[in-house]
């Protein structure tokens, strides 16, 4: 997939930890967990929002562009 989520440095550069990150947004734990584990979840636009919300942040600091492999 050519977007990804930057969460996991996003709250390492602010020392946060995932458990912080949920309190803070008040996002479901599993959503926060994934978000802080796995590149590859994305979130809901809402999600995003709320995130963007809190941390008064833009989009580009929690979701990256990647570019993708060409298969041969």
């Amino acid at each position: 997939m050519p977007i990804q989520n930057r969460v996991k440095s996003f709250l390492e550069g602010r020392n946060l930890s995932a458990y912080q990150f949920i309190k803070d947004t008040g996002i479901a734990p599993a959503t926060g967990y994934k978000l802080a584990k796995k590149s590859s979840y994305l979130p809901s636009i809402r999600v995003l929002e709320v995130i963007c919300d809190t941390y008064k942040v833009q989009l580009s600091e929690i979701l990256e562009w990647v570019e993708q492999e060409k298969e041969v």
